[in-house]
């Protein structure tokens, strides 16, 4: 009897939450500095879909958490990100839909090997840039698989 109880709470708290989620995020429920960084949608708020006023709202509050540093760091990376031409924002929407999709092993990785490219000098970095442009797509997918099936050192984790 105990357990269906806990079931019936728990499925209770589900159809709460996603109830909650429906409806989206009230524009009272706002903390101060998220209106303050939202104050030219209050007067459209409420006819924005649940999600985007959800994905809004978390928005907002990383950017009221930011220090001011951050802040212009985000500011610059968006005014670049709004220069980019339409084609080449999809095309990165697009390739991040593809890296979210990747297994946690493979994201690692991938992560990894940007770090050690990061890492090396710039003359280094601009001669693999080079090399690979001149080579063929053919090549190009022979070296990404031989990469694949390298052996990899152990995690150090």
């Amino acid at each position: 009897m105990k357990v269906r109880s806990i079931i019936a709470l728990v499925a209770l708290l589900l159809v709460g939450t996603a109830a909650a989620q429906d409806n989206g995020v009230s524009w009272r429920s706002l903390s101060d500095g998220q209106r303050e960084v939202l104050g030219q949608l209050e007067d459209s708020w409420d006819g924005l879909a649940p999600e985007r006023q959800l994905r809004l709202s978390k928005g907002a509050q990383r950017w009221s958490d930011m220090s001011p540093r951050e802040r212009k760091v985000a500011r610059k990376r968006f005014s670049d990100w709004r220069e980019l031409s339409a084609d080449r924002r999809d095309l990165i929407r697009e390739r991040a839909q593809v890296f979210r999709d990747l297994s946690p092993d493979e994201k690692r990785r991938i992560r990894e090997n940007y770090s050690r490219y990061r890492q090396m000098n710039k003359d280094r970095r601009q001669q693999l840039r080079e090399h690979y442009k001149s080579m063929t797509p053919e090549q190009r997918q022979k070296l990404r698989d031989r990469m694949k099936q390298r052996p990899r050192p152990r995690s150090r984790n």
